[in-house]
């Protein structure tokens, strides 16, 4: 039987982020996905104009239809936009309890916005971070968790991971690609074992939905039955691949998506 992923996360209508951006990284990865969607959003490459949330009873009337008739393998939770909404998507992994779960947590727009309130960061913090397998927080995200200002120095992320941990995190991948330089590391706080992530920092402003493909690419590693650590290792290494081939898109004329794809249309692709 094929893997089966679900992501809970709102949909973006460019198809770079989001829903598409996680269904396609399933797809791109051998899991069937499916999908629970807590906000429509009117988006493009050069940003979003008009978001509408899904009202929280129907998010969880949507994750209940999935668990009542599909073998979920994996969760992936990305954005869930206000307390309510993480309220119920708490209470429906309390119910159904599944085995792996993928928490991205969407709170720092690229420009630097809170994307949260803090009664939303509030419930993020308390309902679901201690029901993850993993978190994956980028630097910003991370300070905004923890209540205080980001870190910019390598050496700095072994202490934040570890107090990300102190929240109930069962274990944290700190994404370190707002750091400065020509490497990109993510740190993996595995347990009590510190695993550093290595990578370089691709040359491409199409960046559209990195975070959100990442995190689906660890939660369908992890439904095809890898290990977190080695789950994480491989997702990180496809998404450099989705990045070094992102400009051969041509999508949109501002910050254009990765390509999910890269590995399954190399043939299909034109020769240089």
């Amino acid at each position: 039987m094929i893997p089966i992923a679900l992501t809970i996360a709102g949909s973006d209508s460019s198809g770079g982020a989001g829903i598409q951006a996680d269904l396609k990284t399933f797809s791109a990865l051998g899991v069937y996905g499916c999908s629970a969607i807590t906000a429509l959003t009117a988006q493009n490459t050069r940003g979003v104009q008009a978001v509408v949330m899904v009202e929280p009873a129907f998010v969880r009337r949507q994750i209940d239809s999935v668990f009542e008739d599909l073998r979920v393998d994996a969760v992936k939770i990305g954005m869930l936009g206000t307390a309510a909404v993480i309220r119920a998507v708490a209470e429906a992994l309390r119910f159904w309890r599944p085995r792996f779960v993928v928490l991205d947590p969407v709170m720092v727009a690229k420009s630097g916005d809170r994307l949260l309130a803090e009664d939303a960061v509030v419930a993020l913090r308390e309902e679901l971070v201690p029901l993850a397998t993993v978190i994956t927080p980028n630097l910003g995200e991370a300070a905004a968790l923890l209540g205080e200002a980001p870190v910019s120095a390598r050496r700095a992320m072994p202490a934040v991971a570890a107090r990300l941990q102190g929240l109930g995190a069962a274990n944290v991948l700190l994404k370190g690609g707002h750091l400065e330089g020509p490497e990109s590391p993510d740190l993996l706080l595995h347990g009590g074992e510190l695993i550093w992530l290595e990578g370089r920092r691709v040359p491409t402003r199409h960046t559209h939905g990195t975070g959100c493909s990442l995190s689906s690419a660890i939660a369908a590693f992890a439904a095809r039955g890898f290990p977190l650590p080695a789950a994480c290792a491989e997702a990180k290494r496809w998404l450099e691949g989705a990045l070094a081939a992102a400009d051969r898109l041509g999508v949109g004329g501002g910050t254009g998506p990765v390509h999910h794809f890269w590995e399954l249309w190399s043939a299909l692709e034109p020769r240089p």
